[in-house]
């Protein structure tokens, strides 16, 4: 078998630390481990399990395609579907929706015509529409600005035949940005506010707004549950150093050096010349590139670790290849064939998402969701069962 040109190897043993890391701040929270965009990159299905193991008790993706693959994974699991479901929201053709329902996943409600909506493919179903209410305190994205709606559309589903109120929700804007705790804060007051009396009439139902930098920041503001989505992933919600927060990185992306040649000085590699060498090295050509999610915007501007070393990537990146330069010794010429490891650590040496996200001016998510479907992925070791 020919070796991988590149391969994102995921350890479900630091998903599995990471869900028991954060339920450790909850007091007794229960955790719902987001697994959408294919578990940030990390494959949903090998994250999932391994949340579950480690005390997750829901799972919540944005589509109905990602519910439907755990679902036939996970038959008795709580699936929270985040994200609209058809046109206009759960209001669209009923499509989605009547998908939803019939799978027993649960939906995210914010309009009463939504609630008539799912009450009525319920019926046609002959299954229980389990939801959700948004109430919008300042994403500004999904959900109802106004609670006073929000409270009608809990008490509809309450009402209606067939529609079991299950939570009620909000998402924080802020709560990975220390410096804008006001509004943080204001978010969580609001939604509490809205949802005490709701609660107070209807105990079962779940109160859920944090995500993993809430519950790191701030854990009284987990309620009745947290979905945590990037720290399971051992990315640091705050974009800075997993250490700091007790986080283990689930994902290493490595590649291999594939060819190594000597640059004399005034020689280039890559397209646009970019890199010219200023004096005689050898460079290592590592078969990743942004056909397989590494940026093109690092180009000049990342690293990677060959035998141990740390060594600087030169010229541009294209879709299937990046250049190290491997310094002026002729020793580089043994490390044809070597790994070359773009995010993880070896000896001593460590490059993590983080510091990408950092060169790139994005965030950690992006680094792992964007590593494309061209890259193996292996899960090692095994997952733990499901409790």
């Amino acid at each position: 078998m020919s070796r991988a040109r590149a391969i994102a190897r995921i350890d479900p043993a630091a998903i599995a630390a990471n869900c028991e890391r954060l339920l450790g701040e909850m007091a007794g929270a229960r955790l719902c481990a987001v697994v959408k965009a294919d578990g940030y990159g990390h494959g949903a299905l090998a994250a999932a399990k391994a949340a579950l193991g480690a005390g997750a008790s829901w799972l919540a993706v944005a589509t109905v395609e990602e519910a439907t693959e755990l679902r036939e994974a996970f038959p008795d699991t709580p699936i929270l579907i985040m994200g609209a479901l058809g046109e206009g929201g759960a209001d669209g053709d009923g499509e989605q929706l009547q998908w939803a329902i019939a799978m027993g996943c649960d939906v995210v409600v914010w309009r009463e015509e939504s609630v008539a909506l799912a009450a009525a493919l319920a019926a046609a179903t002959s299954r229980t529409a389990r939801v959700h209410v948004k109430l919008d305190t300042g994403m500004g994205r999904l959900g109802t600005r106004d609670p006073r709606q929000g409270t009608r559309v809990a008490e509809a589903a309450v009402a209606a035949p067939g529609v079991e109120l299950v939570g009620l929700m909000t998402h924080f804007a802020t709560a990975d940005i220390a410096a804008d705790e006001g509004f943080f804060q204001a978010q969580l007051a609001a939604f509490t506010q809205w949802a005490r009396p709701l609660k107070e009439a209807h105990p079962r139902v779940l109160a859920h707004a944090a995500n993993s930098a809430a519950v790191l920041r701030q854990p009284s503001s987990c309620l009745d549950m947290a979905r945590c989505g990037v720290a399971i992933y051992g990315l640091d919600p705050f974009g800075e150093d997993p250490d700091a927060h007790g986080l283990r990185p689930a994902l290493e992306l490595s590649s291999y050096v594939a060819a190594v040649k000597l640059c004399r000085a005034g020689e280039s590699t890559g397209y646009g010349r970019r890199f010219v060498a200023t004096h005689d090295t050898y460079l290592g050509v590592l078969p990743i590139g942004y056909g397989d999610g590494w940026r093109r915007g690092l180009s000049d501007a990342a690293d990677a670790l060959v035998d141990g070393g740390r060594h600087p990537l030169v010229g541009t990146v294209s879709m299937d290849n990046v250049a190290v330069d491997l310094g002026p010794d002729p020793a580089a010429l043994a490390l044809e064939g070597a790994e070359a490891v773009l995010i993880g650590g070896r000896g001593g040496e460590r490059i993590t998402a983080e510091q990408l996200a950092k060169r790139l001016d994005t965030i950690n998510y992006e680094i792992t969701c964007g590593v494309s479907a061209r890259v193996e992925r292996t899960h090692v070791p095994a997952a733990p069962a499901p409790r």
